[in-house]
């Protein structure tokens, strides 16, 4: 982002009129989000030496959180930024802390490009790191706080991670040979770096890039690169739908490491928002902390408010969210409608992945209209259903799910594995449909789709069947090898509690609706679904595959 452009988006923060130097098509985009931030109170008239600091923080961070976190230093530094089991950090605070821990690490030799590791739960020390990090121009590589020692060691190694800043329960499974900088208290940690003497770190060389693990629900997760933000075009894809506000509490309830708790971090800190973060999810904790802190927006992921409405319990002392918007797994169908029901009209569904940032948003009209819908593609998306030729397919007929948008990823860290590119949109390796109204539905993963018995059939709507009966609490289905058929559905079911549900109940649920090769021919009972901190299911930990 050049200087000029960045001046000029510091004076319409300001809420002064100015022009927009760029080619065409990125000057509507840029447009588009201003008129975003104006109606959701980002912009508004500033004094001056404020709009000084605001474009000096954006000229020499750009639009990174390292610069988000400066610009909020200089517009509003006494305002809380982050909230967490430790206490409260204003922006101003944030900022200079991590001048500090950017000096620390600059000492152990963290410079442009250099991979830094952050194995972290949400608290302050995971983003000081992403922002001391950022100063320096080094790469973040988010590690899934649910990696094994050998899938780390094995990360570690291809992602030449020099240093990794590490919560102390994590500390065990560090591979030898690395930098440790631990992430709370404690000699080398962050919070003594934070006290490193020195002038603040200059404008990087290079500037640096943030690496998303993929969810590695099959195999060892990928690196996927994320492009360094060179427009504010994005904000305007999600703010057209989800009315997010300036100075709003923010509860990141998803995990930071995701691409969603991620992306939920940085509309927070462009909105100079407080984040309030917990380590730990709990359906009471969360309504607790959501009283507590007078939370008004909530950042999580399907699986976290199924819990919570499990729990049968309402918001506490009369206080609801705004928003509840989820990301990062399937939303159940038969989940929207009864958690609105008893939460309120406040749940927004993003449907996206690490690779392509978003696809589609439901708000909460599309989610009653059409429960089970992943929305709309949003301003500035390209969402295309292809048939396996490339040729659109019309409303109503399945085909695979493709998108274009101002923010896909430069590429895995993998040479030799990419996505499917067809006329620059990416494919996202789903299968789903558009209703009349415009509206995606997801049959399910490509590449779950089995055959059997010469039968094209995919585990998506089976799952559906199945997840409608009340005794079932959730439910997986996956294909497995099969002597006579190739490949058969087996499923795997949570029931409710004091449910008596039998196999025979479970294989009669699709027989009714579907055809006889979809009904699973294997039924089987578990205490509860292998998933990882994001909510996905993982297959490869189901009983039975081989």
């Amino acid at each position: 982002m050049s200087e000029d452009r960045t001046a000029d988006l510091a004076r319409f923060l300001g809420g002064a009129a100015t022009a927009v130097r760029d080619g065409a098509s990125t000057a509507v985009g840029t447009g588009r989000a201003l008129v975003a931030l104006a109606r959701s109170g980002v912009v508004r008239p500033l004094r001056p030496d404020r709009l000084a600091g605001i474009a000096a923080g954006l000229v020499r961070y750009r639009l990174s959180l390292a610069g988000g976190y400066a610009a909020g230093a200089a517009r509003h530094p006494d305002r809380p930024a982050i909230v967490d089991d430790a206490g409260t950090l204003t922006y101003a605070e944030v900022h200079a802390r991590t001048d500090g821990i950017a000096r620390g690490l600059a000492g152990l030799g963290v410079e442009p490009r250099t991979r830094v590791g952050v194995l972290c739960r949400n608290h302050r020390g995971a983003i000081e790191a992403m922002v001391a990090a950022g100063k320096l121009g080094a790469d973040v590589v988010l590690l899934n706080t649910g990696l094994p020692a050998d899938q780390l060691a094995e990360i570690a190694d291809e992602l030449r991670l020099h240093t990794l800043v590490v919560d102390d329960e994590f500390a065990d499974l560090v591979p030898a040979g690395r930098t440790v900088v631990p992430s709370r208290t404690g000699k080398g940690s962050l919070t003594e770096l934070a006290g490193t003497p020195g002038p603040a770190p200059g404008r990087p060389a290079q500037e640096g890039r943030m690496i998303v693990l993929t969810s590695g629900t099959t195999g060892t997760p990928k690196g996927a690169t994320r492009p360094p933000i060179s427009t504010i075009a994005p904000a305007a894809s999600i703010l057209s739908v989800i009315p997010l506000r300036a100075g709003e509490r923010v509860l990141l309830a998803a995990p930071l490491f995701h691409t969603w708790g991620n992306a939920g971090l940085l509309l927070a800190v462009l909105h100079g928002d407080t984040a309030v973060l917990r380590p730990r999810f709990d359906p009471g904790d969360l309504l607790d902390t959501v009283a507590a802190h007078q939370v008004q927006v909530i950042i999580a992921v399907p699986v976290m408010m199924q819990r919570l409405h499990e729990t049968s319990e309402p918001w506490r002392d009369g206080h609801r969210p705004r928003i509840v918007a989820v990301s990062g797994s399937a939303l159940p169908a038969g989940l929207a409608e009864k958690f609105m029901d008893r939460y309120g009209d406040v749940l927004y569904n993003l449907y996206g992945s690490t690779e392509v940032s978003w696809v589609s948003i439901a708000s909460p009209a599309d989610l009653r209209a059409a429960p089970g819908t992943a929305g709309r593609a949003p301003v500035g998306t390209v969402l295309r259903i292809l048939d396996d030729e490339g040729r659109g397919v019309p409303p109503g007929t399945d085909g695979r799910v493709f998108v274009g948008n101002d923010l896909p990823f430069e590429g895995y860290t993998r040479s030799d594995v990419d996505v499917e590119r067809q006329d620059g949109l990416i494919g996202t390796g789903d299968v789903g449909h558009l209703d009349d109204a415009g509206r995606l539905h997801l049959t399910g993963r490509g590449d779950d789709m089995i055959v059997s018995g010469g039968e094209n059939v995919h585990p998506g709507p089976v799952e559906e069947l199945i997840a409608a009966s009340a005794a079932v609490r959730e439910v997986a289905v996956v294909g497995v090898p099969d002597e006579q058929f190739g490949q058969r559905l087996a499923a795997y079911v949570v029931r409710e509690p004091g449910a008596t549900l039998d196999e025979d109940d479970v294989r009669a649920l699709v027989k009714a609706k579907a055809a006889r090769f979809a009904v699973p021919r294997d039924v089987h009972f578990l205490d509860e679904l292998p998933r990882n901190p994001t909510g996905k299911v993982l297959t490869r930990e189901l009983p039975g595959r081989d």
